[in-house]
């Protein structure tokens, strides 16, 4: 088990797979590495692929009060430090997509490109709200109850006509051997909920690209314009029918997208 401690005091667990570019992934929320089972098999054959449980989930640290986003994407150069990674491309989902965008705003001139998939600019107060009677839903609900609300929200109707598939995805995530406390994810809710960006963004010069989800009925693809408006020469990319989980649903076409635009912008090799 590979972890790394903190500048806050805390661990974090992470994994490496693949050699080449050293590309960073952060992952949403409730989430841990086995959401990147469906990349890691493909990024890895041409990147140096890192991939990591944000505080709160999985096998890193459990908090033990209120934090920020942007202590999360610390967490993240944390370990961008500890592996020796100078300059990477960085790929954040939902959650993660924050994440990122914190991280290449604290240290814009180590990101060689910026992927930031089904996210937002700004919680605000429609995010706090919905922090609150979110997390107050989770606490009072079965585990069972919270995994199958997950499901309704990350996938799509389409898929809910196969039961084969909707069965192995709420299988995969009720046999998680670290599944995470409902307060865990109240804090990292909470965290998400006041992110704001929003003013900030435009500074961002690296290349980026921003892939939205058309069905996306968690994050609406209008938030996803809305990065992709507000950073000048930023790419946008709007998956036709898809959901909040596209990354798993819409794997193939996901792989695709985020691995040509990184081919587009490998840093020249001496």
């Amino acid at each position: 088990m590979a972890t790394i401690e903190t500048s806050s005091g805390g661990t974090i667990y992470y994994e490496e797979h693949g050699e080449g570019e050293p590309l960073l992934c952060v992952m949403g929320l409730a989430t841990d590495t086995l959401g990147w089972a469906l990349q890691v098999p493909t990024f890895s054959q041409s990147h140096r692929t890192v991939i990591f449980d944000n505080r709160d989930v999985g096998q890193s640290s459990m908090a033990d009060g209120q934090y920020e986003v942007s202590d999360m994407a610390r967490d993240a150069l944390d370990l961008a430090d500890a592996l020796g990674l100078e300059t990477f491309h960085l790929l954040g989902v939902s959650m993660g997509g924050a994440i990122a965008q914190e991280v290449a705003l604290a240290a814009p001139e180590r990101i060689h490109t910026l992927t930031l998939t089904v996210t937002f600019a700004r919680g605000g107060a429609w995010g706090q709200l919905l922090s609150k009677t979110w997390s107050a839903r989770v606490r009072d609900a079965p585990r069972e109850r919270h995994v199958d609300e997950l499901l309704l929200l990350n996938l799509s109707e389409e898929l809910f006509e196969d039961p084969a598939k909707v069965e192995f995805a709420r299988s995969l995530m009720l046999q998680n051997p670290n599944p995470q406390d409902p307060e865990a994810f109240a804090r990292q809710l909470d965290a998400s909920s006041r992110h704001d960006a929003l003013g900030r963004l435009p500074s961002l010069s690296m290349p980026v690209h921003v892939i939205g989800g058309e069905r996306d009925i968690l994050v609406p693809v209008w938030k996803s314009k809305e990065i992709a408006e507000l950073i000048p020469g930023a790419k946008l990319t709007v998956l036709k029918n898809a959901p909040h989980g596209l990354n798993f649903e819409r794997a193939q076409e996901y792989n695709e997208l985020v691995l040509g635009f990184l081919a587009e912008h490998e840093p020249a090799t001496v």
